[in-house]
C-alpha cells in the first residue's frame, strides 16, 4: 500500500433530527489538530437527505472541505446506504484518517467499513494524537478493564480509523467567516438494491436523565453505603440543579439505573462542576470526568487515588460533610432550609 496515495484528516458528521450531532463537532475540533500537525486538510463527510444546508456549518466549525451526499435514500441511517457512499468516497479521496463519533450510529458505520476496506478500527478511543513525520494515528483507549490505557497504531493500512467517545474532545469556537469547499458527490444506488427498509420510526418518549449534557454532576460511589446513604447524593443534585452520576459499582448494586453511569462503560461527562463523592477513583471512573472543569472529590479515605485526579479535595466523612454543603448551598441560592 503506497501511504503517499491517502492524505488528510476525515470525520464522518453523523446527522440527527436535521442537525449535525455534537460528537461530531467535537471530532472537528480533535481533526483539526491532527490535520494542521500534518500540514494536511481538514474534511467532514455529509451524508443524508436535505443535508447540503449543514456543509457551511461543518466549514465554520473547522472543516477546509465537505464530501456531501444528499439524496432521499439516505432519509433515514441504514447501515448499506451509508456504507457504500463512505467506501466510494474513501476510494475516490483517499484519506489518511478517518474518524467517527463512539455513538450507535458511528460505531455500526465504522466497524461496517472496517470490514470492506483493508484496515483496522480502534473503538471507543478517548485520546487522540499523530506523528507529525509519519502521519501514524496514535489512538488511545482504555484496557484490560479500564487498568491501563492503551495506544492502538495502525501501521500497515490506510486509512487508520477510529471511533471517538463523545465529550472526551472539545468542539472549535464556531467561526462564520471561515471558507472551505464543499463537494456534492454521488454514486448509482438504488431503493430496490438495499436489503433493509425503514417500515416505520418509533420514537423512545421515556425520559432519562441526560448527565452528558448537565452543567453541574453530583456523583456517588459505593463510599455512600447503601441505596438509602445514595439518597443524600440526589438532594445535593437537587439544591444545585445538577444531575446525578454513580460509579460502575454503585449502578451494579442496584442503586441507580445505567443512565447514571460515569466511566469507561457509561457516559464520558465534561460539566462545568463535578462532585466526585465516596468514589475511589479508579481509571474506569476517571476517564469518563476528567475533562470537566472543576472537580470536587469527597472521600474519608487521605490516599484515595480520586485526590490526584481533583481541583479540590475534602477528606471526611460525605454523610456530615454533605448535609452541611446543602445547608450552605441552600442559603446562598436562596432555598428555603428543609423541614427538621
Amino acid at each position: 500500500m503506497n501511504f503517499d496515495d491517502y492524505r488528510g484528516t476525515w470525520v464522518f458528521m453523523e446527522v440527527k433530527d436535521g442537525a449535525i450531532a455534537s460528537v461530531s463537532l467535537e471530532l472537528l475540533g480533535a481533526g483539526r489538530q491532527l490535520a494542521d500537525k500534518r500540514s494536511s486538510e481538514l474534511a467532514g463527510v455529509l451524508i443524508g437527505d436535505g443535508v447540503t444546508s449543514l456543509a457551511q456549518e461543518v466549514i465554520e466549525y473547522g472543516a477546509d472541505v465537505v464530501y456531501v451526499y444528499d439524496a432521499p435514500i439516505y432519509k433515514h441511517y441504514r447501515t448499506e446506504t451509508y456504507m457504500k457512499a463512505l467506501l466510494a468516497c474513501v476510494e475516490k479521496f483517499k484519506p489518511e484518517i478517518l474518524l467517527y463519533g463512539a455513538t450507535s450510529t458511528g460505531k455500526d458505520l465504522a466497524s461496517a467499513v472496517a470490514t470492506d476496506l483493508p484496515t483496522g478500527l480502534t473503538a471507543d478511543t478517548t485520546q487522540l494524537d499523530v506523528e507529525e513525520d509519519t502521519g501514524l494515528l496514535l489512538a488511545s483507549r482504555p484496557a484490560f478493564g479500564g487498568n491501563i490505557m492503551a495506544t492502538i497504531l495502525c501501521k500497515k493500512y490506510r486509512p487508520q480509523m477510529a471511533t471517538v467517545r463523545p465529550k472526551v474532545v472539545r468542539a472549535l469556537p464556531r467561526d462564520k467567516e471561515r471558507t472551505g469547499v464543499i463537494f456534492e458527490e454521488s454514486i448509482p444506488i438504488h431503493e430496490d438494491d438495499i436489503r433493509t427498509k425503514v417500515l416505520e420510526i418509533v420514537r423512545n418518549t421515556i425520559q432519562t436523565v441526560r448527565i452528558s449534557e448537565a452543567d453541574i454532576i453530583v456523583s456517588g460511589g459505593k463510599g455512600m453505603g447503601s441505596a438509602a446513604g445514595f439518597q443524600l447524593i440526589h438532594k445535593l443534585a437537587e439544591v444545585l440543579g445538577g444531575a446525578v452520576g454513580a460509579s460502575r459499582d454503585v449502578v451494579e448494586a442496584g442503586w441507580v439505573g445505567h443512565h447514571h453511569q460515569v466511566g469507561q462503560t457509561g457516559v464520558t461527562v465534561t460539566p462545568k462542576i463535578y462532585f466526585a463523592i465516596g468514589i475511589s477513583g479508579a481509571i474506569q471512573h476517571i476517564v469518563g470526568m476528567q475533562n470537566s472543569g472543576l472537580i470536587i472529590a469527597i472521600n474519608k479515605d487521605p490516599n484515595a487515588l480520586i485526590f490526584q485526579s481533583c481541583h479540590y479535595g475534602i477528606v471526611g466523612d460525605a454523610f456530615e460533610i454533605i448535609p452541611l454543603l446543602i445547608e450552605q448551598f441552600r442559603g446562598a441560592l436562596g432555598k428555603p432550609a428543609l423541614a427538621t
